[in-house]
């Protein structure tokens, strides 16, 4: 169930709109979590985009260049564009490693303008900074097994989002995840996995593909979970806002590790 159309090319993101698909339940003190998002969102300003920034061949808003380098991008569409060729150079190995000059060093020191937010898998092989060729101040990484969500990582894309006023949130999930396997094998034979690993198993418990068997299951159930932590997040008020006025887009990927190749999950 691998979507080969590829990253690149002519694809369009799509916006996901929100869902009434159940997200992350409040924690206890939801009410002070609230007045926290609201506080972040009320202090954050941003011109609003055009329906038409999707395009794949519009040119990259105008922005604050750094020292000696080139401007970070600003829209939704000029954020995705980076990564398609970041990854593009890294799985034909021409691997730029930007941003890690001196006068970038000594510029990040005052301040942070990631251009994306990348939620991905903890797996040593799928690295964001590596597979997007990006490098210091590109990225705002937000990492858990299998991508699963909780208030932690929720408050991390946030934080991103309404704080550092990041246009794209990515959610990577990738080929052979570990933590996917184990959600699968738990559910087909009632086995407790040890600890907290159980947790991890029962959070991606719903995203399980029964229409497949064997390691089509795995790798279906791969894809499913990225759609549905896409979901949940474009489902949150804060996010969704953002969403609704083109300055945010929520978008699902994979990373194949035979090919190095990310690609989009519709």
């Amino acid at each position: 169930m691998q979507n080969r159309a590829g990253f690149t090319g002519s694809y369009v993101p799509r916006v996901t709109p929100p869902s009434s698909e159940s997200h992350i339940s409040e924690s206890p003190s939801a009410a002070s979590s609230s007045s926290r998002r609201t506080l972040l969102r009320t202090a954050l300003t941003g011109a609003a985009l055009t329906a038409g920034s999707w395009a794949w061949d519009l040119p990259a808003a105008a922005a604050t260049p750094r020292v000696s380098e080139k401007p970070r991008p600003a829209t939704p569409a000029a954020a995705l564009r980076e990564l398609n060729a970041g990854n593009r150079r890294w799985r034909t190995h021409h691997q730029r490693h930007p941003h890690e000059t001196l006068a970038v060093r000594r510029e990040m020191v005052s301040g942070q303008h990631p251009f994306a937010v990348v939620l991905g898998c903890i797996d040593s092989r799928v690295a964001p900074e590596l597979v997007f060729d990006q490098g210091l101040g590109d990225l705002l990484t937000v990492r858990s097994a299998g991508e699963v969500l909780d208030e932690a990582v929720l408050g991390s894309v946030a934080y991103g989002v309404l704080e550092l006023a990041i246009p794209l949130v990515v959610v990577l999930g990738h080929q052979s995840c570990g933590a996917v396997s184990a959600a699968v094998h738990a559910e087909e034979t009632g086995e407790r996995l040890p600890a907290h690993i159980q947790y991890i198993a029962d959070q991606i418990k719903p995203a399980i593909d029964h229409s497949h068997e064997g390691a089509a299951r795995i790798d279906a159930t791969v894809s499913a979970q990225v759609r549905r932590v896409r979901s949940q997040l474009a489902a949150e008020p804060d996010l969704a806002a953002r969403i609704g006025a083109g300055r945010l887009a929520i978008v699902g990927a994979r990373y194949e590790l035979t090919s190095q190749l990310v690609h989009p999950v519709d």
